[in-house]
């Protein structure tokens, strides 16, 4: 017999990237680390980014997107290049790890922008 799947519970639709991330945090022993890792997805209020470092539960990061350097005579408009997060969830593979942040602020209220995207239950992929 064929198990039904619960309903997902996601508040905001996922969008699926693969982008190169730097995560920032502190360890087990106090120490800073700075580790090159993978966004899979990303939605307003979180992020599934897979890495090889293991960490605990419930540490706040920090995750930096990098960009290439601009010629300072190009005015862009500001963009969000470090979101403040909470590790939620971790899943272990073989050799990386799967961790699930929830951001400290939604997307669009970091950018200084009106969060105006309705709540949407969408399925999950990954």
């Amino acid at each position: 017999m064929a198990r039904k799947r619960a309903p997902d519970q996601r508040k905001w639709q996922r969008i699926p990237l693969a982008i190169p991330v730097f995560i920032r945090g502190v360890d087990e022993q106090g120490r800073d680390f700075l580790e090159f890792a993978t966004a899979l997805n990303i939605s307003a209020g979180g992020a599934l980014v897979a890495t090889r470092r293991q960490l605990p539960r419930c540490v706040k990061l920090s995750l930096e997107i990098p960009v290439a350097p601009m010629p300072r005579v190009i005015s862009l408009p500001k963009s969000v290049r470090r979101l403040r997060a909470k590790l939620v969830r971790v899943t272990a593979g073989d050799s990386y790890q799967l961790l699930g942040l929830k951001f400290a602020n939604l997307l669009g209220a970091v950018a200084g922008r009106p969060v105006t995207a309705k709540k949407r239950k969408t399925p999950s992929y990954l």
